[in-house]
């Protein structure tokens, strides 16, 4: 592993220092699409003949960009469903760029109306804008920034998980170049986890579902992020340093284009961020980050194509507590939590991942060979102990005293200790192809996977509590016992303690096909996708005892059907559903005590999706609004728990539920000329679990007991009471987000972009590992990021040359997010549930640069 860092570091900074000799001369063509009656066409596809691989779409408002490698000539050509495709002859007599606007001829007329393809708003996938991902004031500094403009929902400013549609992260799938990529195992809280795997200054595109997507992407149930990076069509190189860390990245092609060169290097250190946690002390997380991705063209602009993507990441967690100081309660109730602390936190994770592709594109064929290898080692380390006390304060406001200490409620110390170690690695390889038969009639899409997973993960871990001098869980006391010989056995009870080793070993075997086509009728334009695939998967939990194998095969079909009437060519209306297996990975198998459970199967989801997708003006300027409805059952599902970030299942399939919900966005331009993101979610999901049950308890006095309030509590009577439904826990009812950008009307040079999300309570409860129990809501999660930024180069009057200077103001409202809590227990047995905060208020000055 470390010489493969120190490979791919020297390479990254390699082609940083000599892809100037790679520079060349650009050529560009830039247009707007329309049909005859001068309405913008988005979606157009605009192909160069000479080489399929050159060739772009117009985008949601009709505009297109293509760069070209030379002067030509070229022969361009652009088609649409629904309309006459068009060659036009490119000639750049000495310029470097063309104007070029295209209008296409309608190929069917019905009546007096005309069928118009909807383009890129008929597909289950939405474009996501990458472009504002480095301009989104952020701590958290990932390309999930920009999901914001999607229907997804966060719960930690310092974390790239988010949750959708009522799943867990662990239910979304994250392609990088077709290929699936994974985050950390071991990490415990967002301030472990670092930076995430894709690099925002590298990407090209991104794509985006909440639900219904094709069955070309893989085996999760709920969400689909696939992003591909940039083939470098000129060199470029960009530059960003904030007081959080900074990022190097550079596009490099050689003469005539066959070598393409996308390179980037970052580097974070949180602990600016981290100072304003209530846990004091010294932080020192620090993330780096390399990646390469190479493109070769042998033939000079052939049809065969050898990809090369290389990645190394290194994240070190290091934290010395000293004191924590928390206020919690209202002005009729407030207590107080401190706690000082001796001991120290260590996390580091290692991960390499390399990938070598193998592509030929014809006219109407695509084929592509994927081989990928991934490693992580992790390992996890900390002896904390803590001495607390739990008072409540004086609210007298009249008292010298007010604010300070009343009445203690408990006093005691806590030991957490882990030494944690995992080791996970993943070999694939994948065949992948289309055709497109008869110029789009039909585009059939296949492919075919297989992979291996290799896991040895050492687990060891427990925690003890002292409340008071008395220790809880209490042994048999002893008090009265004269001979020694007597007394009871009294153990030294330690709690949560995980001892374990684990090794496991799969194979997995997937493939799909599916096909897309349209129909034009007298009434619009149908557009139907159908596809199907299947999951082979055979775990081994031991190597040495291979006979201990299960076997599992599933899959299903998923479709996608929109129509564009003609009346109202904007307008496109759509429906999608299909059947969603989940087989596990390793954190489902691994139940809370970190033993394995072999037998355990697929979880299972049905989509059923209803959407809407309208382009429209409003004070002349251009809109779309996206509205969709859903549904989805879900069945063999394995219930969890939230500890901040983690997720800590049970390992069993006794669940089963639903989640539906309401997902409403509009994008456009709010401001004349400047695009802007808003979203509102309503959301409901519930499971119930099979064999879950709890006893009441009643005494004497008909009265129930409750462990630490009721004085009377011997039992004579038990109730047995069974919850049904209850809220799983990313029951995140209603959320909002907002991107909005503007600009000085006077000086556009001056700009500033607000990042804004709400979302209400998740359930929680006790530390028990009861789901029952999670009936508890915490605090809305309620977030306002501003940033201000100046323009200092512009490529109007600098040539290619862009910069900007910003200041980002961070949580701006200053609200104290809840994340997660720490349960205090008194002698009493009485729990208090005490809010671990997010970070507060802080400035941030950052410097981009691109030249």
């Amino acid at each position: 592993m470390t010489s493969f860092r120190y490979i791919l570091i020297c390479c990254s900074f390699l082609c940083l220092t000599f892809s100037p000799l790679l520079a060349q001369t650009d050529f560009s063509i830039s247009g707007n699409v329309r049909g005859v009656d001068g309405e913008l066409l988005p979606g157009a596809s605009l192909t160069v003949i000479e080489n399929n691989r050159i060739g772009t779409s117009s985008n949601d408002f009709g505009h297109y960009d293509l760069d070209l490698p030379s002067s030509g000539p070229w022969t361009l050509r652009c088609s649409m469903i629904g309309y006459i495709m068009q060659v036009i002859e490119i000639d750049f007599e000495g310029k470097n760029f063309l104007r070029l606007n295209i209008t296409l001829q309608n190929t069917v007329v019905i009546g007096a109306a005309e069928v118009v393809e909807a383009g890129g708003h008929d597909v289950s996938l939405k474009r996501i804008d990458a472009r504002i991902a480095s301009r989104i004031p952020t701590p958290r500094g990932t390309i999930e920034d920009v999901l914001l403009q999607a229907p997804v929902n966060f719960t930690s400013e310092l974390s790239s998980a988010y949750n959708v549609r009522g799943g867990s992260f662990d239910e979304n799938l994250v392609y990088v170049n077709d290929i699936e990529v994974y985050r950390p195992f071991l990490v415990r809280s967002g301030q472990q986890e670092g930076l995430s795997f894709p690099n925002p200054d590298m990407v090209q595109r991104i794509r985006f579902s909440a639900g219904g997507f094709e069955s070309k992407y893989g085996d999760k149930l709920s969400s689909v992020l696939d992003i591909h990076y940039r083939k470098p069509k000129k060199r470029r190189t960009q530059l960003t340093a904030s007081l959080l860390g900074g990022q190097l990245q550079h596009d490099g092609l050689s003469p005539g284009g066959k070598f393409r060169i996308n390179t980037g290097l970052r580097y974070r250190n949180n602990s600016y961020i981290l100072g304003t946690l209530d846990e004091t002390g010294e932080y020192n997380p620090t993330y780096l980050d390399a990646q390469t991705y190479i493109t070769w063209d042998p033939d000079g602009y052939g049809p065969w194509e050898i990809q090369l993507l290389g990645v190394y990441g290194q994240n070190d967690y290091h934290f010395v507590p000293q004191t924590r100081e928390t206020d919690i309660g209202t002005i009729n109730n407030a207590i107080r939590l401190k706690i000082f602390f001796d001991g120290e936190e260590k996390t580091s994770y290692q991960t390499g991942f390399g990938a070598l592709a193998f592509e030929r594109i014809t006219e109407n064929t695509r084929l592509r060979w994927i081989n990928s290898a991934f490693r992580t080692v992790e390992s996890e380390s900390f002896d904390i102990l803590g001495a607390y006390w739990l008072d409540e304060l004086e609210l007298d406001p009249g008292s010298d005293d007010f604010g300070e200490s009343a009445n203690n409620l408990g006093v005691g110390g806590f030991l957490n200790h882990a030494r944690n170690q995992l080791q996970a690695t993943v070999i694939s390889s994948a065949l992948k192809g289309s055709i497109d038969i008869d110029q789009g009639v039909h585009f059939i899409e296949y492919g075919v996977k297989g992979s291996t997973e290799i896991i040895l993960d050492n687990l060891s871990e427990w925690s003890f509590v002292d409340s008071a001098g008395y220790i809880s869980p209490h042994p048999q006391d002893s008090v009265g016992f004269i001979d020694p010989g007597l007394q009871p056995f009294r153990p030294l009870l330690i709690e949560n303690v995980i001892r374990t080793s684990n090794d496991v070993r799969s194979n997995r075997f997937t493939g799909y096909i599916q096909d897309t086509w349209s129909l034009e009728t007298n009434k619009g334009l149908v557009r139907t996708h159908l596809g199907a695939r299947f999951h082979y998967w055979k775990l081994s939990t031991s190597a040495t005892h291979p006979d201990s194998f299960s076997i599992h095969l599933v899959g299903g079909p998923r479709g996608h059907i929109s129509y564009t009437p003609i009346e109202n060519p904007q307008t496109t209306w759509s429906i999608a559903g299909g059947f969603y297996w989940q087989p596990p990975f390793y954190r489902e198998m691994r139940a809370i005590d970190g033993t394995l459970n072999p037998d355990i199967l697929p979880q299972r989801a049905i989509h059923a999706v209803a959407g809407v997708d309208h382009q429209f003006e409003m004070y002349e300027r251009d809109f779309k609004f996206v509205g969709e409805l859903y549904y989805k059952d879900l069945d063999q599902m394995i219930p969890y728990e939230v500890e901040n970030v983690r997720q800590r299942y049970y390992a069993t399939n006794n669940s089963s539920g639903y989640a539906t919900g309401i997902d409403l966005m509009l994008n456009g331009e709010f401001i004349d000329g400047i695009e802007s993101w808003m979203r509102v979610s309503a959301l409901k999901t519930e499971e119930d679990i099979s064999d879950d049950f709890y006893l009441e308890l009643y005494n004497d006095e008909g009265i129930k007991i409750i462990p630490g309030y009721t004085w009377n509590d011997v039992a004579v009577d038990t109730v047995r009471i069974e919850p049904g439904f209850i809220a799983r826990p990313s029951d995140q009812r209603l959320s909002v987000s907002l991107l909005f950008q503007d600009e000085m009307p006077s000086n556009p040079d001056y700009k500033v972009l607000l990042s804004l999300f709400f979302g209400t309570g998740l359930p929680y409860g006790p530390p028990t590992m009861n789901r029952y129990q999670d009936v508890l809501r915490t605090p809305a999660y309620r977030r306002v990021d501003l940033g201000f930024s100046k323009e200092l180069l512009t490529s109007d009057r600098f040539g290619n040359k862009n910069g900007y200077i910003s200041l980002e103001v961070f949580n701006i409202l200053g609200i104290n997010n809840t994340i997660s809590h720490t349960w205090i227990e008194d002698v009493n047995g009485r729990l208090y549930a005490i809010p671990n905060f997010l970070t507060s208020r802080r400035l941030n000055l950052k410097l981009h640069l691109e030249f």
